[in-house]
Formats: C-alpha cells, sequence, structure tokens
C-alpha cells in the first residue's frame, strides 16, 4: 500500500526536513561538541562527513522511500522482501525512539528558559551565575519532568493531525523565523569585545586538537545533524511526488544544516571567550552562553524569549520526524490508526526518558560505562546506533536495490542527478562504508592491536 498521505508542496517538503535534520542537532548540540572536540578541526572534519558520506546517505534513504512510497520497515520489504533488511528500518524505529526519549529533555529545557525568561530570572544577573541558573533548573525532579512531558504533549498533538495539516504547517512558520533570529543574535554576539579568540577556535583548524575522539563525534554529529542512519528521511520521502528532484533536495537540506551549525557556531563561541565561559562546557553551553548574549543587548529579554520560541519550534520539527518514523510504520498508511498510535507511542516516549530527565538531578550517580544515563543515551544514539545504521543504508541502496531504479530516482526531474549518478554510487559503494567502518574499528580500539 502506498501512502495515503502526500507533501502539499516541495516547499512544505524541504523545510519539514531541514526542520527534522536542524533541530537540537545544529543549533543546541554542534556548538557544545565542537567545544569539546577541538573546534576548527572538529568543523573541518564535520564538513568532509557530511559531503562526502552523510549527503549520499541522505540521497539513498530519499530514493528508498521515494522509491517504494513505503514505511520505514516496509520499504526495505518492498526493494528485498524474502531477507532480514527489514530490520534496518526496525533499527531507525528504535533509535528514534531512543533518541526522543532524551531529545524530549532538552525540549523540556527550552520550555523552562522560556517561563524562567517571561518571569524576568535569566536577566541582569552576573555571567558566573547564568551556569548556576541552568544546573539548578534542571536539577530539579519536577521541573525537569514536567517540561519534558510538556514537550512531548505538543509533539504528539502536531504528528496526529498529519503531514499536511499538522508537520508541514508548522514547519513553514517555524524555519524561516529562526533564520532571522539567528542572523540578529549573530550580529550582536560579533560585536562582543574579544571576539577575536572564539572566532580563531571556531574556524581555525588546529592540528593539535586532533584525537580519534574528534573523528567519531565528528562523523556521528554529521549523522544526527541530518537525520540520516534512522531511516526518518526514508518515511518523509515516501510522501513525496515522483515529480521532485531529490539530489537537489538533498543538497538543500545538507546547505542549510551546514549554515545553520556555521550560524550557531558564530552565535555561540565569539560569546564564549568574550564572558570567560569554557567552550567544553557539555551540553548547557547554549543555554548558559546565549542569555549572557542577550543581556547585553537592548530589549534583551524579548530577544532572548522570541529566540527561545523559534529554537523551541526548531526542536519540534525534529521531535516531529522522529514520532512520525514510528508513527508511520505502525499504521502502515491507515490514517483512522493515526491519532490512537501518536499518542500511545509518544507516551511511552516520555517514560523511558524520565531518567534522562532525572540524570541532571537525583538519578545522577547512577552511571553506564562511566556516563550519566542523558549521555549514555546521547553517546548510544549519535556514535553507535546512527553510524551502524546509516552503514546498512549505504549497503542496501549500493548493492540491494537494482541500478536501474536507482538512475530513474536520481535522475527524476534532475539534471544534476544525471551528472553525478556515477559519482554517488562510487561513494556509497567504497567511500562510505570504508570510512564508516574505520571510524568504528578506531573506536572499539583494533588499531591498537594492529600497530
Amino acid at each position: 500500500m502506498k501512502q495515503s498521505e502526500q507533501w502539499a508542496s516541495k516547499l512544505g517538503f524541504i523545510l519539514a526536513t531541514a526542520g527534522s535534520a536542524i533541530g537540537l542537532g545544529a543549533i543546541w548540540k554542534f556548538p557544545y561538541i565542537a567545544g569539546k572536540s577541538g573546534g576548527g578541526i572538529f568543523l573541518l572534519i564535520f564538513l568532509i562527513f557530511t559531503v562526502f558520506i552523510g549527503l549520499p546517505i541522505l540521497l539513498a534513504e530519499f530514493i528508498i522511500g521515494r522509491g517504494s512510497g513505503k514505511d520505514a520497515i516496509s520499504a526495505y520489504r518492498f526493494f528485498q522482501p524474502h531477507s532480514k533488511w527489514y530490520l534496518v528500518g526496525l533499527l531507525g524505529m528504535i533509535t528514534c525512539f531512543i533518541l526522543l526519549s532524551f531529545y524530549s529533555v532538552v525540549g523540556g529545557w527550552i520550555l523552562l528558559y522560556m517561563v524562567e525568561a517571561l518571569l524576568g530570572n535569566v536577566s541582569g544577573i552576573s555571567s558566573d551565575s547564568y551556569g548556576e541558573l541552568f544546573n539548578t533548573l534542571i536539577s530539579n525532579p519536577t521541573y525537569a519532568i514536567l517540561s519534558q512531558f510538556i514537550f512531548m504533549l505538543i509533539t504528539i498533538w502536531v504528528v496526529a493531525r498529519g503531514i499536511q495539516n499538522g508537520i508541514e504547517k508548522a514547519s513553514k512558520i517555524m524555519m524561516p523565523a529562526l533564520f532571522i533570529a539567528f542572523i540578529i543574535l549573530i550580529i550582536r554576539s560579533l560585536t562582543l569585545d574579544n571576539i577575536g579568540e572564539g572566532l580563531s577556535f571556531f574556524f581555525y583548524p588546529d592540528l593539535s586538537n586532533l584525537s580519534s575522539d574528534t573523528i567519531l563525534f565528528a562523523l556521528g554529529q554529521s549523522f544526527f545533524s541530518i537525520s540520516v542512519g534512522v531511516s526518518v528521511m526514508v518515511t518523509y520521502s515516501s510522501y513525496l511526488s515522483k515529480k521532485e528532484d531529490l539530489p537537489k533536495s538533498a543538497t538543500t537540506i545538507v546547505l542549510m544544516n551546514v549554515f545553520i551549525s556555521i550560524l550557531a557556531g558564530l552565535a555561540i563561541f565569539p560569546a564564549v571567550f568574550s564572558f570567560g565561559f569554557e567552550p567544553t562546557d557539555g551540553p548547557g553551553l547554549l543555554f548558559i552562553v546565549l542569555p549572557a548574549v542577550f543581556d547585553q543587548m537592548p530589549f534583551g529579554i524579548i530577544f532572548l524569549i522570541i529566540f527561545l520560541l523559534l529554537f523551541l519550534f526548531a526542536t519540534l520539527t525534529s521531535a516531529f520526524s522522529m514520532l512520525e518514523i514510528i508513527v508511520a510504520a505502525v499504521t502502515k498508511g491507515d490514517t483512522m490508526k493515526r491519532k490512537k498510535v501518536t499518542w500511545i507511542t509518544g507516551i511511552l516516549i516520555f517514560i523511558v526518558g524520565i531518567p534522562s530527565a532525572l540524570s541532571f538531578g537525583m538519578l545522577s550517580d547512577i552511571t553506564i560505562f562511566g556516563k550519566i544515563i542523558f549521555d549514555a543515551a546521547d553517546f548510544l544514539v549519535s556514535n553507535i546506533l546512527m553510524p551502524i545504521g546509516a552503514l546498512m543504508i549505504a549497503i542496501f541502496a549500493a548493492f540491494k536495490i537494482p541500478k536501474n531504479v536507482l538512475w530513474e530516482e536520481m535522475s527524476a526531474g534532475s539534471t544534476i542527478g544525471k551528472r553525478f549518478f556515477a559519482s554517488w554510487l562510487f561513494l556509497m559503494k567504497f567511500i562510505a562504508p570504508v570510512a564508516i567502518i574505520i571510524v568504528f574499528l578506531d573506536v572499539i580500539g583494533v588499531w591498537k592491536f594492529i600497530f
């Protein structure tokens, strides 16, 4: 059964897909991962991975989704009906379930900050107090769980409304407004004192900061930031018309993601060094730095509230896609089941995410391989499950889908697809799988035994 729902427009698809890709990946996670992974050298490796591995795999997910017109599990069965390849889609669903369970915690943090900003509690305080405020808020169990719950309620409500009336309409408003807010923020950040050190840290690729962790986190971030490896894009592209230019759409989405990631770095790192913060401050970096920047602006509290609202929108667009992949796979195009499945799945995700919400407070002493529950879930998704999923998708697209089908999907309405088909297929067959495997071998320490 083909998907009964469709995107109403190409713009709606681009903005919804970009919203899925951008979200917390580019705005929240990119700055703090870059901060703890070497700055400029991380940015360089991230860009290489995104262009030569992330983009080709994103296009592969588009081909699998539109070529089959089915959900994340059924799409693999469509091309390989008597095999276990459908497990790649199942892995994507499980990954999205875990991802949204801790992602919703960060969405809750945004809601908490919006309330604090409206109450006037995040302005007019010393720069040292922003970190203390952040830690106080997220360690409060009532605040952490309630805010996470409200975030999930919003996500459930929109996804339950469907593609055109829910996800697409929301994305058309949220994403353009976010770009405008970022430009305003960057203009202010670049006029702070002593910004040179921040710009140098972010853009200068210092090889002394290069490590195996830098490479691993760059690979994980490239997948996390454009939502590949979890079959979200298989689901989204299954709603896409055959008239759309897949290579152009994929390139546009990646460029938007890279652009927003760089904007986030420009907004954060000059302020980090200007105010004396540490770039390695971790998940709270954005929430500690941004209020300090806005506090230095005329009408800063108003701009902070607007930015937090748009940041919430971007976060929600990513949450929509994670919940949608699960709902689509369970309902299999039956819109009558959508609301019930969405609510049940969303509530289960909220329950599973409670330990992550409490891992900065009452469960902070519980660790998994030396990491608190939140960080362990993040590491599992970003650095293990997503790369494994991306590897499987690359192999599936390159070796399990007939070449004529790949050509038809790549070239449909696309001169670029025809021109770069051979290059894309080469990257999918040899470069992407080999690069992912090499990084994994480094993670598990194989090279130490060989050399």
